[in-house]
């Protein structure tokens, strides 16, 4: 069974291999009007008539035409017909036709595994990290920008899991502070777990450059009907972590809009319930996680 990203690219997919099915069928007429030998009936039933897409006018219960093709895919009729789907799956096995065009995406989705960095201290002897305790588990709460921390690549929300081969299950905030103050300068091995509380969202621009949602202090809202968001099952009360893999976190509505409003036509959000996220910042100023957050472009 198909895995994609986005109902977009579950429904173009489809498109593309009833495409396919027809362009084989039509081959197999040419092969057989070609040899005056009977050959065996192709092994999928064939429409009658010569139409390139005999079934699509009724195409999964939608209703599909040219005018619905460029309402709710507009970017799909940039894609050339592939000889093999199988060509769109990205790295975590999903068929995507129309999201594998966006680099972002394809760097930028949340796996929940595990990973081992290599940290060292800046010359005030820092690493550029903050943790909070929850439920039992230390997370990375701030990630200052052009510190080791951000250099290595720790992101907000991800879970600590040992400080140089000891674990921190069970530590506090303090104890897991302390451990990384006593540590040496150099070759600091932290591993962690991919934001186990985060996920990413697909979502694609309509023809007017719109995915759908509004959100308040970065927290989503409320939902557009019929557009990507609501498509694809954004959620409101969850809050903004990332768009195209670029940190949000403390920036102003404003400037949030702007970054999804210069991105392509796929945006890859990253988003948590906002409960847990105000929980992890609690007792941090404002101000702070605006000034100090690593909030630059991932390299893509």
């Amino acid at each position: 069974m198909s895995l994609y990203p986005s109902l977009e690219d579950m429904k173009v997919d489809e498109l593309m291999r009833a495409q396919i099915q027809e362009e084989e069928r039509r081959r197999i007429e040419v092969a057989q009007e070609a040899t005056p030998y009977p050959n065996a009936p192709p092994p999928y039933p064939v429409a009658g008539n010569g139409e390139l897409y005999p079934s699509l006018g009724d195409f999964m219960g939608l209703h599909i035409t040219d005018e619905f093709v460029q309402t709710h895919f507009p970017h799909a009729t940039e894609i050339a017909l592939p000889q093999q789907v199988q060509e769109y799956q990205n790295r975590g096995g999903m068929v995507a036709p129309i999201s594998n065009q966006s680099l972002a995406f394809q760097k930028t989705q949340v796996t929940h595994g595990i990973r081992e960095l290599t940290l060292c201290k800046d010359g005030e002897g820092k690493i550029g990290l903050r943790l909070r305790s929850v439920n039992n588990g230390l997370f990375v709460c701030l990630v200052s920008k052009n510190s080791p921390a951000a250099l290595a690549g720790l992101k907000f929300g991800d879970q600590v899991l040992q400080i140089n081969g000891q674990d921190v299950a069970g530590m506090d905030m303090e104890e897991g502070h302390k451990i990384l103050k006593k540590c040496d300068k150099n070759n600091i091995k932290i591993i962690v777990r991919d934001r186990p509380f985060e996920r990413t969202v697909v979502l694609h621009k309509d023809s007017t450059n719109h995915i759908g949602f509004q959100f308040n202090k970065g927290t989503i809202t409320r939902l557009v009907k019929d557009s990507s968001a609501a498509r694809n099952g954004l959620l409101t009360d969850h809050q903004l972590m990332e768009v195209n893999g670029q940190n949000v976190i403390g920036l102003d509505d404003k400037d949030i809009t702007n970054i999804i409003r210069n991105s392509s036509s796929v945006v890859t959000l990253t988003i948590m319930p906002y409960i847990l996220y105000e929980h992890m910042v609690k007792k941090m100023h404002g101000s702070l996680i605006s000034k100090l957050m690593d909030h630059s472009q991932p390299a893509i």
